[in-house]
């Protein structure tokens, strides 16, 4: 079967035998963080669950960190991830009744390029040490909002149900899944989640970005049917029997332009209802960055049970990004004390008249809760955050929580082993001291990052934007921007690809649409040729072969792949359609033997899988062979005299093949399955390192 019929096929099958092969002989051991020591963030908190009666037990389903667990109040915290196909995570609950019983919704709905598709429904009946897949056929590729469990029949759920992130016409998010448009909005089951119905009378088929449950009449439920880019169905809409039927309630927004909204029942008063609403966000591929202009259009407040609204001022804390950072919750106790969440978090303790600040240590909010205790928890893209005075202070939560999302361009020091150097989604650049501990040395996203071969005092980092590349010349405790040179009205991918010349230290390169080149060290740049990619996009991969100094290789966002063979002056473009992220790849490795063979990685379902070219980049064929489908994200090659050994990190583990692709096996085991974004070859030390978009650094032994 073509890879292409198998990216056709079954979704429940994607990653069957992934799951199922058999034990390698490699260990992969973990390098942290867990948490970024300093100061104190993990990775992105997607979705919170609380037991109903153990104030210090708690879930957090993270974007692509999986499940963990705390029962000391977030103390330290246990990976609940076993059996998992993937780790991006959406929503979780737990039965009122049946606390050992959680359900978590895979994919996370939260809009963004690195928001992931989901490949089903987990159930766990254990406290979620094992967990069993369900209905992959009906959600997978997809993304859950949220899901909540009826008090009084636990084996009654219902799921809101979305798109993966990213615009609307790339859905990068759900990266080529062959179930990426599959149905949406809101679904019912009635056998603890074995099998479900899409509700259909009175909501119409578009996505679901909320949906909350009336405690004392769980037949009552309200949802928001919220497509992030707008559409003329976006509202509120209402059940009074448990989903069969539904209304569109006037919330009063008529002539207004809505997006994302989310809900929140008062526990102590069910006819008090809350709605964070959004204006939509553009659709417009922006080369890199996730869609924005989502401002708040205000919280909406009904006392009658959704039958009247009014809007209420609530500024906007949503910023630009309300597809992205969307939360709101009630205190159990009182209707009138109110939390929203954006880019910062607010609250209200008159029913949203009046708002003050109480934005956690970390912004970025997506998730609030409320323990049996009654202290607030915020999910964040720092990790987990407790306060036990309704924000007035705040305490992390992120002991041992290894959620951290790493971007490709990670870094090892040339002379201390224990030392890396790598940027995080929204964590900034993180560096691993000798001890092991981990500081954060830079702030923004981090992206790639550079330690000097021969002086490792001298690190590169970046921050995302146009010429955001800045040095340091003391081993990170300062930085100095280098951008001389660097036009800043170039268009970049959300991070710059940014390397050393293997045969001369002193030369670098970076790229925003065209190839820029640096001979004093970075101080200074001079772009090499023209532009390589039309508006909007720009380069997001780069190589300079190990062997030839004048042999690079580009991929421009747009999916076209570039060759030059005198050093950046001239390039021929041979590809036009190379799947991967619009944000930053190390989607290409050359042969350190042969500076005319290449190795490129696609990530996407039903792709080429890994690209090979002999001849230069003239021409690439697929040498996939029996490599599982599934997106890959990165080649590392490792040549050990004539014999060449390609790795592929993919989105559910790392490959090897030594045979040009006829065969591949699955390398080490005990990576978590979380996408592999990034390999480094050490070979001095006999070793392959792999940065992951959800779980740290691991490494691995090199030998067969």
């Amino acid at each position: 079967m073509s890879r292409s019929a198998r990216g056709s096929a079954a979704a429940a099958a994607v990653l069957a035998t992934l799951l199922s092969g058999a034990a390698a002989a490699q260990t992969w051991r973990p390098l942290g963080p867990a948490p970024i020591d300093l100061p104190g963030w993990s990775g992105r908190a997607a979705a919170l669950a609380v037991s109903p009666e153990r104030a210090d037990a708690y879930w957090v389903g993270t974007a692509s960190g999986g499940v963990w667990q705390t029962r000391n109040g977030g103390r330290a915290w246990k990976e609940r991830n076993r059996d998992l196909p993937t780790l991006a995570l959406g929503a979780l609950a737990v039965d009122p009744k049946r606390e050992k019983t959680i359900y978590a919704g895979s994919g996370e709905a939260n809009y963004a390029y690195h928001s992931l598709y989901g490949l089903g429904l987990y159930r766990s009946t254990d406290g979620g040490r094992r967990w069993t897949v369900l209905a992959a056929e009906t959600f997978a590729g997809r993304t859950f909002s949220r899901i909540v469990v009826s008090p009084a029949d636990g084996d009654r759920l219902w799921a809101a149900v979305a798109r993966a992130g990213g615009t609307r016409r790339g859905n990068e998010g759900a990266r080529g899944h062959p179930r990426r448009n599959g149905p949406q909005g809101v679904f019912r089951s009635t056998d603890g989640g074995e099998s479900w119905k899409r509700l259909r009378k009175g909501l119409p088929k578009r996505p679901a970005s909320d949906l909350d449950l009336d405690p004392t009449r769980p037949e009552r439920l309200f949802a928001s049917v919220a497509d992030v880019f707008g559409h003329r169905k976006n509202g509120v809409y209402r059940s009074e029997d448990g989903g069969d039927r539904w209304q569109r309630l006037p919330i009063g927004l008529a002539g207004r332009e809505i997006g994302r909204i989310s809900l929140a029942i008062a526990p102590s008063d069910p006819d008090r209802v809350y709605a964070l609403v959004a204006r939509p966000a553009t659709s417009a591929a922006t080369g890199g960055f996730a869609p924005d202009g989502a401002e708040t259009v205000g919280v909406l407040r009904s006392d009658d049970g959704g039958d009247t609204w009014r809007l209420l001022d609530a500024g906007n804390p949503q910023a630009c990004c309300g597809q992205y950072f969307s939360a709101i919750g009630v205190d159990p106790g009182d209707p009138d004390v109110v939390l929203v969440g954006g880019l910062n978090l607010i609250l209200s303790r008159d029913g949203g008249l009046t708002w003050r600040d109480v934005t956690p240590p970390h912004v970025d909010i997506h998730d609030l809760a409320f323990d049996a205790a009654g202290r607030l928890l915020a999910a964040t893209d720092g990790g987990v955050y407790r306060s036990d005075d309704l924000g007035s202070s705040w305490r992390d939560r992120n002991r041992r929580l290894g959620t951290v999302q790493y971007y490709p361009g990670l870094a090892l020091d040339p002379s201390r082993p224990e030392v890396a150097l790598g940027g995080t989604q929204d964590n900034g650049s993180t560096l691993r001291l000798p001890s092991g501990e981990w500081i954060a040395v830079f702030g923004g996203d981090g992206g790639w990052c550079l330690i000097h071969p021969t002086d490792p005092s001298v690190l590169f980092v970046q921050a995302q934007g146009v010429g955001n590349i800045f040095r340091s010349s003391d081993g990170g405790r300062s930085f100095s921007q280098v951008a001389v040179g660097i036009d800043p009205g170039d268009r970049t991918a959300f991070q710059a690809p940014l390397l050393f010349d293997p045969q001369n230290p002193g030369r670098l390169l970076t790229a925003t649409q065209r190839v820029y080149e640096s001979v004093d060290g970075g101080f200074t740049w001079r772009p090499l040729g023209g532009d390589l990619a039309p508006a909007p996009w720009a380069v997001r991969s780069l190589a300079v072969a190990p062997s030839n100094s004048d042999a690079l290789y580009a991929v421009t966002s747009d999916g076209g792949v570039h060759a030059s063979r005198d050093g950046g002056a001239t390039w021929t473009r041979s590809l036009t359609d190379l799947a991967g992220w619009p944000r930053i790849q190390r989607q290409i490795a050359v042969d350190p033997g042969d500076d005319r063979r290449a190795f490129l990685a696609e990530m996407t379902f039903g792709g080429r899988g890994v690209l090979e070219t002999t001849d230069g980049g003239a021409s690439w064929h697929s040498i996939a062979g029996d490599l599982p489908d599934v997106p890959v994200a990165t080649v590392a090659v490792h040549r050990d005299g004539e014999a060449l050994r390609l790795f592929a990190g993919t989105d559910a583990g790392v490959y090897l093949t030594e045979d040009g692709g006829a065969s591949w096996r699955r390398w080490g085991d005990g990576l978590p399955n979380a996408p592999t974004m990034d390999l480094v070859v050490d070979a001095e030390r006999g070793r392959l390192v792999a940065s992951t978009l959800g779980r740290g650094l691991w490494e691995a032994e090199l030998r067969p």
